[in-house]
């Protein structure tokens, strides 16, 4: 797929795997879960369900961000609206969050399944981590 991939070739359920590598507290965390995938008639809503497993404990989680056609080309928003990036598949995104700046990553069609990652480099004072997410049909 190309860098302004349609995300509606994406609709449906995934099942992913995230390790997040958090160098500042030393030690990886690991969700798994799935993601929804649906059109509700605004664009896309992208919704997540999982269990983190961190240390001993596990804890359930969840988000939900949308996908929205923009003026130039579709764009991640939060579930309140407000701009998380560009979907930019290919390409470096950057979200500035407070202190904290986050470079981006989507890379689509990863295997004949139609496999897609997620990659996240997180650096600012508090932070120092890479999360990484791949989804495979569930």
């Amino acid at each position: 797929m190309t860098s302004d991939a349609d995300p509606r070739q994406l609709l449906g359920t995934w099942a992913f795997e995230r390790v997040v590598d958090d160098r500042r507290a030393g030690e990886a965390v690991h969700v798994t879960g799935s993601t929804l995938l649906s059109e509700d008639g605004h664009g896309i809503r992208w919704s997540e369900e999982g269990v983190m497993r961190r240390g001993g404990l596990e804890l359930l989680v969840s988000r939900v961000l949308r996908l929205v056609p923009g003026d130039e080309g579709w764009v991640v928003t939060f579930e309140d609206g407000r701009d998380f990036h560009p979907w930019q598949p290919g390409g470096e995104v950057v979200h500035l969050c407070g202190a904290d700046t986050y470079r981006g990553t989507v890379e689509l069609g990863l295997d004949a399944d139609g496999a897609w990652s997620v990659t996240w480099r997180v650096s600012g004072p508090t932070k120092d981590y890479e999360m990484v997410t791949r989804l495979r049909r569930a």
